[in-house]
């Protein structure tokens, strides 16, 4: 009895200690419009990364049906850079209007919380 206690309890501070960074935020999207169809997503996450063992690792623009329009893999953790942005070039089909924001860190999977944020096509004057 008293083995399985402390095995349960053991197994508690384990599971509480890799859920400390808790799930990736997302702060922030600045959309772009760079041309044609292309437009620059500058994404500002927060996440208390732990270095390379829980650490936010990707974001990606998702159009109608989830559908991947394009992503940016975060290649290493950002212990220091809290909250921090990157940005990448992604083609959106012509004339929709909105498309959503999801990140996700390399423990918890894909954060709850997403972002929907509106296309800035320019004015056809």
């Amino acid at each position: 009895m008293v083995k399985k206690c402390l095995t349960i309890i053991a197994l508690s501070a384990f599971l509480s200690q890799s859920a400390l960074a808790g799930e990736v935020v997302i702060e922030k999207v600045k959309v772009t419009h760079r041309g044609d169809t292309a437009f620059r997503f500058a994404v500002t996450l927060r996440h208390d990364d732990e270095g390379w063992e829980h650490y936010a690792d990707l974001w990606q623009v998702l159009g109608p049906d989830e559908k991947v329009l394009g992503e940016r893999i975060l290649a290493h953790p950002h212990e220091n850079e809290q909250p921090f942005t990157r940005s990448a070039v992604i083609d959106v089909p012509e004339g929709l209007e909105t498309v959503t924001i999801r990140a996700r860190d390399n423990v918890h999977g894909w954060a709850e919380e997403t972002a929907q944020v509106t296309v800035p096509w320019p004015d056809d004057d």
